[in-house]
């Protein structure tokens, strides 16, 4: 089933339009760390990265639902990036932090796997409720 056909279907096809876009995000920000990795012994080299995810969201405004009053309401924390932390420069002026950008790509690889695994558990989910599930 195409994007299009699961955004005519309604009901959460705005979660498949947000898993879409964190992995189009995970995408670029790979590429920003492959270059980082690619210039890591490359003399005045700043480290790069793409702004965190939570800013896209802050624009889309979203926010989590209470559907419940037990449910604990949902907040906004600021991310914290080591590389803004801690501008440590070799003396040659690089500034890349291979520790760094191998922990970012590692969560980025990680976040990637569970936006896969979310989008494969509610596409099962449409399958059934359209009755073709397994």
């Amino acid at each position: 089933m195409s994007g299009a056909a699961l955004a005519a279907a309604g009901g959460q096809a705005g979660l498949f339009a947000l898993a879409e876009r964190k992995l189009d995000w995970i995408d670029q920000r790979q590429r920003v760390l492959a270059q980082n990795i690619a210039n890591a012994d490359t003399p005045d080299y700043q480290a790069g990265d793409v702004a965190p995810f939570e800013s896209h969201l802050r624009r889309l405004h979203v926010t989590p639902a209470r559907t419940s009053p037990l449910h604990l309401a949902g907040f906004a924390q600021g991310v914290s990036d080591a590389d803004a932390v801690v501008a440590e420069h070799a003396p040659d002026g690089n500034a890349v932090n291979l520790e760094n950008q191998l922990t970012k790509v590692a969560d980025d690889e990680n976040s990637q796997a569970l936006v896969g695994n979310l989008w494969k558990s509610y596409m099962g989910m449409f399958m059934t409720a359209l009755g073709h599930g397994s």
